[in-house]
């Protein structure tokens, strides 16, 4: 899944997700953030927004914002069919949670970090056959958010890395010489201007 964009995915020095992406193996090197337009043709990945207008950051999104912008999400997903989605960040699963459960909050006993049930998947289209996208949630990657610690961030990244690439292998994709296509990561920073 990808969708342009006017600015660098990730852009700020202080956010993990580039050195979070090369240590879960879905890339080979660092990227740095200028790379995000090649990752669906290097490495069948991509990425996109919760809600489309341009913020600096997830804190200038309220929940509303965020909750009403999730069947927008939900099409994109059935439009590029990815294998999964990778959710960053807590609150953006929420959010998502949020508009599948009928405005319910997700409690305590069901929220987890990771993989999620597979009634979770992500734009399910019954009458085009597709069973939707996996999801994986991962914290954000911001430095902001310190209430975890990088080695419970790079655990997460590198369970994800090692699927997608197990996905890749039965595909005969290596990473740096992939087609578009085949996973997703949804981000929820340095929200940007979409134009297409």
């Amino acid at each position: 899944m990808y969708t342009h964009t006017k600015t660098n995915s990730y852009a700020s020095p202080t956010n993990h997700f580039w050195r979070l992406l090369h240590h879960g193996g879905l890339t080979p090197t660092l990227l740095p953030p200028s790379a995000d337009r090649t990752l669906p043709s290097l490495y069948s990945l991509g990425t996109t927004n919760i809600v489309s207008r341009p913020t600096a950051n997830q804190a200038q999104l309220s929940k509303q914002e965020m909750d009403a912008s999730v069947p927008e999400l939900e099409q994109k997903v059935r439009m590029y069919r990815p294998q999964s989605v990778c959710i960053i960040g807590k609150a953006i699963w929420e959010s998502i949670w949020r508009a599948k459960h009928d405005g319910k909050n997700v409690g305590k006993d069901k929220f987890k970090f990771g993989w999620q049930d597979e009634e979770e998947n992500m734009g399910v289209d019954e009458e085009e056959g597709f069973e939707g996208a996996r999801v994986f949630v991962v914290m954000s990657t911001s430095a902001l958010a310190a209430g975890y610690s990088m080695e419970q961030k790079k655990k997460l990244w590198k369970e994800l890395g090692d699927w997608i690439n197990e996905r890749r292998r039965e595909r005969g994709i290596v990473a740096g010489v992939a087609s578009a296509g085949g996973q997703a990561i949804v981000e929820n920073e340095e929200i940007r201007d979409e134009t297409a």
